[in-house]
């Protein structure tokens, strides 16, 4: 089905970022303007520093609304996820796909030895895949 099993050939490579210290309101306004289902968390150097989910963003909202608030405040880093399963480079693309299904995962950063991110996997690039090697329709 796959022409290579190797995630770099799947792999987008340069997701869309923010940094941790970023307004919560832009990180919204990133994943509604680029129709994302999360964000990568770099610091200046690239270093992968966790994600902030579509999730995460309404736990934002409804931790404003709860604490009646007027707006929602907070940084990136208050809400994001720091403990991030990532890939390598050279994984496995069918691994990778198993086991996003099976931690629900939507998305995979990809980082090198160092921890610097190099790009994402997704769902939806997975089966872009599928369907770009599958025949024609």
């Amino acid at each position: 089905m796959f022409r290579s099993v190797k995630l770099k050939d799947y792999m987008l490579v340069d997701p869309v970022k923010i940094k941790p210290d970023e307004d919560i309101f832009e990180a919204i306004h990133l994943i509604l303007v680029h129709r994302l289902s999360g964000l990568c968390v770099v610091d200046d150097s690239m270093n992968m520093l966790g994600v902030l989910s579509e999730m995460d963003c309404l736990k934002a909202v409804l931790s404003s609304v709860y604490n009646d608030s007027p707006q929602v405040a907070g940084r990136v880093s208050d809400f994001m996820t720091k403990d991030v399963v990532s890939v390598k480079i050279d994984d496995n693309i069918v691994d990778v796909a198993s086991d996003m299904l099976k931690h629900k995962h939507r998305r995979r950063p990809v980082i090198d030895e160092d921890g610097k991110l190099l790009g994402q996997v997704s769902c939806r690039r997975l089966l872009r895949a599928v369907k770009d090697f599958s025949g024609p329709g």
